[in-house]
């Protein structure tokens, strides 16, 4: 007895979604596996190269990640009673605030919020004094044809001054996040590629 479906060869098969206009999902540029460089840009076009994130795959689906800092773009700045790594402009000065209590160090596809937690900094103008943990910068990642994109939220650092209710939970969830245009910052964009 003949069966009614169609025998197709390997190849039908590979091309099948290309005869059926599907196409084929090209590999992905942010596959959370192996060393990404970090990279920090200003809204006159210049980038500066902060340092790297490392990615390994775990066996629960989800990879862990290590963030290492170059020292050479930062300079050390003692505000608030608190030493503080920052980039400099005329305009602007943007320091790294690290998360200050432990985290799981994972992330997956869909789930980039430790990753952002690690990448927090705040802003102030050169004449100011002090840090301003107000004006906390957030960096929202999303997947690019590179890797990730970052555009920049503001927040209030002052959340983390105290150890959170929840130590697994990141604390700063979308509604505590409001979007800053592009160019309200002069250190506007984070990508990671």
């Amino acid at each position: 007895m003949e069966s009614a479906l169609p025998l197709f060869r390997p190849i039908d098969l590979l091309c099948m979604p290309l005869l059926l206009g599907l196409g084929m999902a090209p590999a992905t540029a942010a596959d959370l596996t192996g060393t990404r460089q970090l990279l920090l840009h200003q809204r006159d076009g210049g980038s500066v190269v902060l340092g790297t994130v490392t990615f390994t795959p775990q066996t629960d689906g989800r990879s862990a990640f290590a963030l290492a800092l170059r020292h050479e773009p930062f300079k050390d700045f003692f505000l608030s009673m608190k030493e503080f790594k920052c980039l400099e402009s005329a305009v602007e000065v943007f320091c790294h605030v690290p998360y200050p209590y432990p985290q799981p160090g994972t992330v997956s596809a869909t789930d980039l919020a430790w990753l952002e937690h690690a990448l927090l900094f705040m802003f102030k103008t050169p004449a100011e004094f002090g840090a301003k943990l107000w004006n906390g910068v957030y960096f929202q990642l999303k997947p690019t044809e590179r890797g990730w994109e970052g555009r920049p939220q503001a927040i209030d650092l002052n959340r983390i001054s105290a150890p959170p209710a929840q130590p697994g939970t990141p604390p700063f969830k979308p509604a505590l996040r409001d979007d800053i245009a592009p160019a309200a910052r002069f250190f506007n964009r984070l990508t990671i590629e």
